[in-house]
Protein backbone atom coordinates (compact mmCIF):
# COMPACT_ATOMS: atom_id res chain seq x y z
CA UNK A 1 0.00 0.00 0.00
CA UNK A 2 1.09 3.48 -0.32
CA UNK A 3 0.59 6.60 1.17
CA UNK A 4 0.89 10.31 0.09
CA UNK A 5 1.18 12.73 2.56
CA UNK A 6 -0.33 16.03 1.15
CA UNK A 7 1.06 19.24 3.43
CA UNK A 8 1.01 23.37 3.27
CA UNK A 9 3.43 24.94 5.23
CA UNK A 10 3.53 28.52 6.25
CA UNK A 11 7.06 28.72 8.30
CA UNK A 12 7.78 24.73 8.44
CA UNK A 13 5.91 23.32 11.36
CA UNK A 14 3.65 21.21 9.12
CA UNK A 15 6.39 20.38 6.81
CA UNK A 16 8.44 18.93 10.04
CA UNK A 17 5.23 17.30 11.19
CA UNK A 18 4.66 15.45 7.93
CA UNK A 19 8.15 13.73 8.03
CA UNK A 20 8.34 12.67 11.47
CA UNK A 21 4.80 11.00 10.02
CA UNK A 22 6.29 10.22 7.19
CA UNK A 23 9.78 8.40 8.58
CA UNK A 24 7.04 6.44 10.98
CA UNK A 25 4.84 5.36 8.00
CA UNK A 26 7.44 3.16 6.48
CA UNK A 27 8.37 2.66 3.00
CA UNK A 28 5.61 3.10 0.52
CA UNK A 29 5.36 7.18 1.74
CA UNK A 30 4.97 10.34 -0.80
CA UNK A 31 5.83 13.76 0.95
CA UNK A 32 4.25 16.18 -1.21
CA UNK A 33 4.27 19.95 -1.15
CA UNK A 34 1.11 21.56 -1.84
CA UNK A 35 3.07 24.79 -2.65
CA UNK A 36 4.98 23.28 -5.11
CA UNK A 37 2.45 23.59 -7.84
CA UNK A 38 3.41 20.16 -9.31
CA UNK A 39 0.93 17.83 -10.39
CA UNK A 40 0.40 14.68 -8.25
CA UNK A 41 -2.01 11.12 -9.90
CA UNK A 42 -3.83 10.58 -6.51
CA UNK A 43 -4.55 7.27 -8.28
CA UNK A 44 -1.23 5.38 -7.32
CA UNK A 45 -1.97 5.96 -3.97
CA UNK A 46 -4.41 3.97 -1.34
CA UNK A 47 -3.91 6.52 1.46
CA UNK A 48 -3.72 10.33 1.40
CA UNK A 49 -3.00 12.08 4.36
CA UNK A 50 -3.54 16.42 4.20
CA UNK A 51 -2.18 18.53 7.05
CA UNK A 52 -1.80 22.28 6.85
CA UNK A 53 -1.00 24.79 9.30
CA UNK A 54 -3.87 27.12 10.35
CA UNK A 55 -3.53 30.71 10.55
CA UNK A 56 -6.66 32.77 11.80
CA UNK A 57 -8.41 30.11 11.76
CA UNK A 58 -8.13 28.51 8.08
CA UNK A 59 -6.21 26.20 6.70
CA UNK A 60 -3.75 27.16 3.88
CA UNK A 61 -5.41 28.15 0.56
CA UNK A 62 -3.05 25.44 -0.90
CA UNK A 63 -4.56 22.54 1.30
CA UNK A 64 -8.28 23.65 0.59
CA UNK A 65 -8.13 24.21 -3.03
CA UNK A 66 -6.21 20.69 -3.33
CA UNK A 67 -9.08 19.02 -0.87
CA UNK A 68 -11.79 21.22 -3.36
CA UNK A 69 -10.35 19.97 -6.52
CA UNK A 70 -9.60 16.50 -5.83
CA UNK A 71 -12.76 15.98 -3.52
CA UNK A 72 -13.94 12.99 -5.34
CA UNK A 73 -11.05 11.27 -6.13
CA UNK A 74 -10.33 11.65 -2.30
CA UNK A 75 -13.20 10.06 -1.58
CA UNK A 76 -12.20 6.82 -2.66
CA UNK A 77 -9.10 6.47 -0.28
CA UNK A 78 -8.43 5.63 3.09
CA UNK A 79 -7.80 9.25 4.37
CA UNK A 80 -6.24 11.61 7.43
CA UNK A 81 -5.97 14.56 7.80
CA UNK A 82 -4.27 16.61 10.87
CA UNK A 83 -3.45 20.60 11.25
CA UNK A 84 -0.78 22.45 13.18
CA UNK A 85 -1.87 25.64 15.32
CA UNK A 86 -1.15 26.66 19.00
CA UNK A 87 -5.10 26.52 19.97
CA UNK A 88 -6.67 24.44 22.40
CA UNK A 89 -9.82 23.42 24.05
CA UNK A 90 -13.05 24.93 22.19
CA UNK A 91 -10.99 26.84 19.58
CA UNK A 92 -9.04 24.01 18.84
CA UNK A 93 -12.01 21.85 18.23
CA UNK A 94 -13.72 24.76 15.94
CA UNK A 95 -10.53 24.95 13.86
CA UNK A 96 -10.61 20.79 13.28
CA UNK A 97 -14.50 21.13 12.30
CA UNK A 98 -13.67 23.89 9.85
CA UNK A 99 -9.95 22.76 8.57
CA UNK A 100 -11.30 20.45 5.69
CA UNK A 101 -14.82 19.62 4.09
CA UNK A 102 -17.02 17.86 6.17
CA UNK A 103 -17.15 14.99 3.26
CA UNK A 104 -13.76 14.12 3.90
CA UNK A 105 -13.56 14.57 7.78
CA UNK A 106 -16.92 11.67 7.58
CA UNK A 107 -14.59 9.49 5.46
CA UNK A 108 -11.17 10.06 7.55
CA UNK A 109 -9.81 7.24 9.39
CA UNK A 110 -7.29 10.22 11.75
CA UNK A 111 -7.93 13.46 12.19
CA UNK A 112 -6.13 15.12 14.86
CA UNK A 113 -4.11 18.60 15.75
CA UNK A 114 -0.29 18.08 15.87
CA UNK A 115 0.36 21.25 18.03
CA UNK A 116 2.18 24.27 16.56
CA UNK A 117 5.09 26.28 17.31
CA UNK A 118 6.47 30.04 16.98
CA UNK A 119 9.17 30.90 14.89
CA UNK A 120 10.03 34.71 15.23
CA UNK A 121 12.79 35.12 13.04
CA UNK A 122 10.03 33.46 10.20
CA UNK A 123 7.18 36.23 10.87
CA UNK A 124 6.72 39.30 9.03
CA UNK A 125 6.05 42.26 11.42
CA UNK A 126 2.24 41.99 11.19
CA UNK A 127 2.65 38.16 11.58
CA UNK A 128 5.00 38.83 14.73
CA UNK A 129 2.79 41.86 16.28
CA UNK A 130 -0.44 39.39 16.11
CA UNK A 131 1.51 36.48 17.65
CA UNK A 132 2.67 38.79 20.29
CA UNK A 133 -0.50 39.75 21.39
CA UNK A 134 -2.53 37.01 20.85
CA UNK A 135 -0.33 34.42 22.59
CA UNK A 136 1.57 36.91 24.96
CA UNK A 137 4.91 35.66 24.14
CA UNK A 138 7.84 37.10 21.80
CA UNK A 139 9.71 34.24 22.25
CA UNK A 140 10.20 31.04 19.95
CA UNK A 141 8.31 28.10 20.81
CA UNK A 142 7.07 24.67 19.78
CA UNK A 143 4.51 22.95 20.99
CA UNK A 144 4.34 19.85 18.95
CA UNK A 145 2.99 16.64 20.31
CA UNK A 146 4.84 13.80 18.89
CA UNK A 147 2.58 11.32 21.42
CA UNK A 148 -0.12 12.77 18.64
CA UNK A 149 2.05 12.36 15.61
CA UNK A 150 2.86 8.72 16.91
CA UNK A 151 -0.70 7.88 18.23
CA UNK A 152 -1.89 9.32 13.80
CA UNK A 153 0.75 7.23 12.45
CA UNK A 154 -0.45 3.95 14.41
CA UNK A 155 -4.28 4.91 12.92
CA UNK A 156 -2.83 5.23 9.08
CA UNK A 157 -0.58 1.77 9.51
CA UNK A 158 -2.47 -0.25 10.69
CA UNK A 159 -5.97 0.98 8.22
Amino acid sequence: MSTLIAYASKHGCTERCAEKLAQGLGDKVELYDLKSGKSIELSQYDKVIIGSSVYVGKVQKEATEFCTKNLDVLGSKKIGLFICGSQEGEALKLELDSAYPQELQAKAIAIDCFGGEFTFSKMNFMEKTIVKVISKTNKDTSNIKDDKINDFMHIMKNA
